[in-house]
Parts: structure tokens; C-alpha cells; sequence
């Protein structure tokens, strides 16, 4: 047979495309073409796949051979074809049989011996191809990423010749089941961080709704300390978010199944550019709001990280989601994570401290703090000051509450969170908002008074109800009392004159 055809996926945002790989042999001189608007690393796989016939003792047809991946309009990259690519030449050839592929889909990179390299997205691949009823055969280091979806048929393989074997029949590669069940995740501990009471509240509210942090306080007061232990008081992921956060990682080639059902924490550094934050480039990638989907994205040292950058991050911080367009492609990538920003109080960093050493003038704190702009602040639900910790404090042994003991709370209000609107608190609309969060009378007048001295907008003011509705979650309450309205007005710490 001079005709064979496979099938692959392609990756396009969050979406993995069906690629069907058709090669055909005909007389005339020899060439090797790849159509099918190929990128630079899919057209080097002619030579990647001549030397692993070759090594693997196949003959390799010298005829005019064309490998079609369709559809044309749909760019190509990577080397996840080299593998489809190899066998199509294989059963136009005659040398293994092509009654069964249209059973698998297949992806992987050959190396010249005929091993199977690494991909990356074969998670979300191997969902796509579950759907589809077709069985998947990947590199055996992807195996264990790909068995994470439910009712995926995976076969594991190390070379060439071992999917050869399997396709004639003569040594069947057996489904892949995992031996090893990935750990129980494993957080830092909330307990290690002494003092900063009002910040761990803080953080157990942000936990319990959903919402985003600011903190701001002197060098050294435990702020990145509180941001790497927020994730260990999350709620426990759910099979549904664990797959999903999965998925994001897997299109970033960076997810490790041992990290399987644990929150992603996210901290780049402030010389990130926008691309490298939200994604891009001309094949759209997943940045670092999408990578840390389900979990935490802590940027330290706010006002540091270029103001476009920060401005980028208003889009997806309403909406959950980003959508990367560029002339000829457009992706959309889901961004559900919780913000975690720690800045200084001013250029030196010591503005309240103790020490009283601070000689910033009120004209450069004010050219520090507008590098943050208003739109954003105003997308932060929380923002708390982490003041200094006095000496006597930092001698006494670590007391505090555990971080399971806060994470149980937090699943208590989530819990009724989930009963009562199906979402957290953090993602209520402005109707839900006006349906659920209304303040008994003294709350309602003491949300009056806030709005007028502190000059609130319309979405700080939504702010205020949702993170107050939280506090009335976690103290196990129908309705939102003054009390809850007064300390969520304190978590607004930069809306005051």
C-alpha cells in the first residue's frame, strides 16, 4: 500500500487539535516533503526520522514521499510527529500492517537510535483522544501524565520498535496502569510564621473567598514567609481543578506527576516580561496567570515589575481567563488563580518601622506607591499592612495555629460558599452580589458612611460586600453584620487618605 493514514494532535491554546498524518509513496527521485504549514522543528523531522528507520533496521523507501498533516491551515511545531510521521512511511511501505492505526493516535520525538523523547501537553492530548474512542501511545515518560485522565486508553512506549512490534502483533504492549499513586501534597507550614496574627486572618479570608491579597510592610516581616504557606490553607483540590491545573502545566512542559492534587505556586521574579506573564509568542504558550491555575501567583516586590506588565494583569483578574491574538492565531487560556502581591511601605522600604529610620519624603513615597495603578488596586480585594515583628516576639517559640487547623475553617466556608451559590465569593457578579451580600440596617449604614469618606469606586465598594460576605462564611453566619462590614473595610488599607 503507497497510502497511509494517522492520526496526532496539535496543540492550540487549550484545545488539542486532531491532526491526521497522511504519507504517500510514488516513483520518481528521491525526496523527503513535509506540507501542512510545518514549523522549523516538524520540517527537521525528516532527518530525525530517515536516521531512526535506519538504526532500527527498517528500510527506508527511497521514493518521493509526502507527509500531509492535515488540515493545512493549522500550524505544526514540535517534534510530537516524528513518531506518526515514522510509521506512516512504515505501513505505505509495507512493513507493518495499517489495519489498526485508525484505533490510536500516536505523538513523540524520535531520537536517532529510535527512542521516544519526551512531549509536552500530552495530558490534554490524551483527553482529547479519550473523547475520540481512540487509545493513545506516547514515550513511557509521559505515560504517568496521561494516565491522570479518567477512561484514557495510554500504552507506554520507550522505542520505535516497540510501537512496531505492538502494531504487527508480535510483542502487544500491555495498557499502562501507574504502580505509584503520586504523595499527599506538602506545604510549608503557617505555624513557622511568628506573629502577624491580623495577616494569617487576612490570608484565611482570602483562602476561604477566593480573593486577592496585597501586603504591604517593612523588609523581613515574614511577607514572602506568609505567600509560600498561603497555598498549605487552601481547600483541598478537587479531581476536576487538579486535572485542570494539570492540563495548563502539561501545554507549559513543566508538569511533574509527583505534584499531582497540589496547589501551583508561581512566584517570577519583577524583571518578567508581559509575555512571559500572561503568554505569547508566535505559537501561544501558557504564561505564569495560567501555569498557576488553581493556585497561587505571588509577586514580590510589586511596584518593581514594569507598569505595563501590572496592567496586563487586570483582564484576567475579572475575567479568569486571557485570550492571546496575533495575526494569524488566537489562543484563549483559562487563568483562575488567586494573586498574592507583597510590596514595600516606600523607596526604602522602612516607612512605620520601630527603628524610625525611615527619610523618604511624602513626595517620593507617592511617586513609589502611584507606580500601581488605581485600576489594579482596585482589583485587589485585601490589602494589609505586615508590620514589623518586635524582638521579644521573634525569641519566643512558634505558637500559632497549625496550617491544617486554618485549612479546615476555610473548607467550612468554602463548603457553604459552594451550597449557596456554586462559586466562591471572589467570582460573584454584581447581581449575586446585590442578591446575597446585602448587610443587615447597621451594616448597611456603616457602608454608607465608608463610601463617602473613603471615596470609594463602584467595584471596591463590590469588593467590600464580597470579602464581608466571607467573613459572615467563616463565622458560620446568614447574614452580614456591621462587624463583618467593619473589618472587611480594614482589608482596604490603600483606599485611605
Amino acid at each position: 500500500m503507497s497510502l497511509a493514514v494517522l492520526y496526532s494532535r496539535a496543540l492550540s491554546g487549550m484545545d488539542a487539535a486532531l491532526v491526521t498524518v497522511e504519507v504517500h509513496l510514488a516513483n520518481g527521485l528521491p525526496s523527503f516533503t513535509i506540507v501542512g504549514l510545518p514549523e522549523a522543528e516538524v520540517k527537521e523531522s525528516k532527518d530525525r526520522v530517515r536516521a531512526a528507520l535506519l538504526t532500527c533496521q527498517f528500510e527506508f523507501p527511497y521514493k518521493h514521499i509526502t507527509v500531509n498533516l492535515a488540515p493545512a491551515d493549522l500550524p505544526k511545531e514540535s517534534g510530537r510527529f516524528d513518531l506518526p510521521i515514522a510509521l506512516g512511511i512504515l505501513a505505505a511501505s509495507g512493513q507493518i500492517p495499517s489495519e489498526h492505526l485508525a484505533e490510536y493516535e500516536f505523538a513523540g520525538e524520535l531520537a536517532l537510535t529510535g527512542e521516544l523523547r519526551p512531549i509536552r501537553g500530552a495530558l490534554a492530548m490524551t483527553y482529547h483522544a479519550a473523547n475520540c474512542g481512540r487509545a493513545f501511545i506516547l514515550p513511557d515518560a509521559n505515560a504517568a501524565e496521561a494516565a491522570l485522565v479518567e477512561d484514557a486508553t495510554v500504552f507506554a512506549a520507550h522505542t520505535l520498535l516497540q510501537v512496531a512490534a505492538h502494531l504487527t502483533g508480535r510483542t502487544l504492549m500491555s495498557r499502562y496502569i501507574p504502580d505509584v499513586q503520586p504523595a499527599a501534597p506538602h506545604y510549608p507550614d503557617m505555624r513557622e510564621v511568628k506573629g502577624q496574627g491580623q495577616s494569617k486572618r487576612a490570608l484565611e479570608i482570602a483562602a476561604a473567598g477566593g480573593h486577592s491579597v496585597l501586603m504591604s510592610g517593612p523588609p523581613g516581616t515574614g511577607k514572602s514567609m506568609l505567600a509560600a504557606r498561603f497555598p498549605g490553607i487552601l481547600p483541598q483540590m478537587t479531581e476536576v481543578e487538579a486535572l485542570e491545573s494539570a492540563a495548563m502545566q502539561s501545554l507549559g512542559g513543566m508538569f511533574d506527576v509527583s505534584r499531582w492534587k497540589q496547589r501551583p505556586y508561581r512566584a517570577p521574579h519583577h524583571t518578567a516580561s508581559a509575555v512571559a506573564l500572561v503568554g505569547g509568542g508566535s505559537n501561544p504558550r501558557p504564561g505564569e496567570i495560567s501555569i498557576a491555575m488553581h493556585g497561587v501567583l505571588f509577586l514580590d516586590e510589586l511596584p518593581e515589575f514594569d507598569r505595563h506588565v501590572l496592567e496586563v494583569l487586570r483582564e484576567p483578574l475579572e475575567s479568569g481567563r486571557i485570550t492571546i491574538s496575533r495575526a494569524a492565531r488566537r489562543a484563549d487560556f483559562r487563568a483562575q488563580f488567586q494573586l498574592v502581591a507583597a510590596m514595600n511601605p516606600c523607596p526604602c522600604g522602612y516607612l512605620g518601622h520601630f527603628n524610625g529610620k525611615c527619610r523618604c519624603t511624602p513626595d517620593q513615597i507617592a511617586r513609589y506607591r502611584g507606580k500601581i495603578s488605581g485600576p489594579l488596586l482596585d482589583r485587589i480585594d485585601i490589602q494589609i499592612e505586615v508590620p514589623a515583628v518586635q524582638h521579644d516576639a521573634l525569641l519566643k517559640q512558634a505558637d500559632g495555629e497549625t496550617s491544617t487547623i486554618i485549612q479546615r475553617r476555610v473548607e467550612a466556608a468554602r463548603q457553604r460558599q459552594l451550597e449557596r451559590q456554586g462559586k466562591p465569593n471572589a467570582l460573584l457578579s454584581v447581581t449575586e452580589i446585590d442578591a446575597l451580600c446585602a448587610p443587615d440596617e447597621h451594616g448597611a449604614a456603616l457602608l454608607r458612611q465608608v463610601i463617602a469618606r473613603l471615596n470609594l469606586s463602584a467595584r471596591a465598594y463590590h469588593r467590600v460586600l464580597k470579602v464581608a460576605r466571607t467573613i459572615a462564611d467563616l463565622a458560620g453566619s446568614e447574614n452580614i453584620f456591621a462587624a463583618h462590614i467593619a473589618e472587611a473595610v480594614q482589608y482596604r488599607r490603600m483606599d485611605k487618605p
